[in-house]
């Protein structure tokens, strides 16, 4: 019979078949799996939590686009000045986020020129060589337009914040504080795996000028008073 297909022919074109489907089905899993795993790109995600007896947590990825490194940056300049510049009185958490640790997060976000700096500021040896006999805080204001782009393509900023301590007996003053601000930001940062949450983007800051406020904050010769 001439339309009578040998079985030979029909096996042929079967496995045929089958061997392109597999091509398919590892194709969209090899797809998939690369969509799963990024370890060539970096991914931002923010954590939001709302402070209710049932709390709910909401996890949303960032697509690195212009828009929104414009916005995390200006989101880790003002974590930079609060990590800096904010006390607490806990003496551990304070040696954690100040120490030249991978756990600590103003080393972590500081080029070695600005943590040296850093480490010279009277508040920043008070609490690393001698922690204070007594309980004190001091607190970082920002208003809605405290972070100002000097250049953006340098990625150079200004920063407007009010800045006070206080403990049981007295408070001081709030003084205004403006700071110039310069992030390094390298493509294909290289980074510590302890590094991925606290600066999964490697940005480090590598200029921290005091343009106004008589002096940096840490050196406001709260604690000479005591």
């Amino acid at each position: 019979m001439p339309d009578r297909i040998e079985p030979p022919i029909l096996l042929s074109r079967l496995m045929t078949f089958v061997f392109a489907a597999m091509l398919v089905v590892l194709g969209v899993l090899a797809i998939t799996l690369y969509n799963m795993y990024p370890l060539d790109r970096p991914q931002v995600f923010f954590l939001m939590s709302a402070p209710k007896d049932n709390l709910q947590i909401v996890l949303r990825e960032m697509v690195p686009n212009d828009e929104n490194m414009r916005i995390y940056k200006r989101s880790f300049i003002r974590e930079y000045i609060r990590a800096r510049n904010e006390v607490i009185p806990d003496a551990s958490e304070m040696r954690t986020k100040w120490n030249n640790a991978d756990d600590g997060v103003v080393y972590t976000w500081s080029t070695p020129d600005v943590y040296n700096a850093f480490t010279q500021t009277n508040m920043w040896n008070a609490w690393m060589s001698d922690v204070p006999d007594f309980e004190f805080s001091c607190s970082v204001e920002f208003d809605n337009r405290a972070i100002e782009p000097l250049n953006e393509e340098k990625n150079e900023y200004t920063v407007n914040f009010r800045y006070f301590c206080a403990d049981s007996d007295r408070q001081m003053d709030k003084k205004e504080y403006k700071i110039r601000i310069k992030l390094d930001i390298s493509d294909g940062a290289e980074i510590k795996w302890s590094d991925r949450f606290n600066n999964p983007l490697g940005i480090r800051v590598s200029e921290y000028v005091i343009e106004s406020g008589n002096g940096d904050p840490l050196d406001t010769g709260y604690l000479e008073g005591k």
